[in-house]
């Protein structure tokens, strides 16, 4: 790709010498320059054109983003067997193609993140409803990002650039690294959906939820009714 920009300029700068020379001679005489185009003439098309959303943000990660980054977090764990446990890493060429399909599609998919778009779908107001809601409304993540569109864009870059680290793994084949990316690309993941998606999952939260599975217990043993077990 270098080589390619490289040849671009070069053929740039031979293009600017000839129209230099060209340009040279005109100056010279009095012959008067051509009439500006008519304001009536289409104007030609653009090469990029501008990017037009599909889905809203929840359904971009629900049906692109999160399944392809599970190309990644899929390809390392543990998993217990009859004989004990053992650690899945990527040992072919087949798995290591899977991590790479998951981080370039990780790295470029993120970017849609910049279009603006809606954040939920039409009628979906996530879990926001009621006094315990620990879920952001479309209205209170659209007005956070507006407010402070650094952050947003900072939280899409740390994910890109774990992908990019993922990427260069692959390029080195090296299962041992996978563990620690794999657990850098979901801290980031999870650090943006604090964030901007269920920031009242917070140790207060899981504190509160805890005390009402205690007080639930405490119920079903004095009623003499099996409490369900905890995890």
């Amino acid at each position: 790709m270098a080589s390619r920009f490289r040849t671009i300029r070069s053929l740039g700068a031979q293009v600017g010498l000839v129209c230099l020379a060209f340009s040279i001679p005109a100056c010279s005489n009095s012959t008067p320059a051509p009439p500006p185009p008519s304001s009536d003439q289409p104007k030609p098309q653009a090469l990029w054109g501008d990017m037009k959303p599909l889905v809203s943000v929840k359904e971009l990660m629900k049906y692109m983003i999160d399944p392809v980054s599970d190309n990644i977090f899929d390809s390392v764990g543990t998993i217990v067997t009859k004989n004990g446990t053992e650690d899945r890493v990527p040992k072919t060429d087949e798995d290591w193609d899977k991590v790479q399909t998951g981080a370039i599609s990780l790295a470029e998919g993120i970017y849609l993140l910049k279009v603006p778009r809606a954040f939920t779908p039409p009628g979906d107001h996530n879990n926001s409803i009621g006094p315990d809601a620990v879920e952001l409304s479309p209205e209170q993540i659209t007005a956070k990002v507006v407010a402070d569109p650094v952050e947003w864009n900072a939280r899409i870059e740390t994910l890109r650039n774990a992908s990019l680290n993922v990427l260069e793994i692959v390029k080195k084949r090296d299962a041992n690294q996978m563990w620690e990316a794999s657990e850098i690309l979901d801290q980031a993941c999870e650090a943006c959906h604090r964030a901007y998606w269920y920031p009242g999952e917070n140790a207060e939260f899981y504190k509160k939820l805890h005390d009402r599975l205690d007080d639930y217990t405490k119920q079903q043993s004095s009623s003499g009714t099996a409490a369900p077990k905890k995890k």
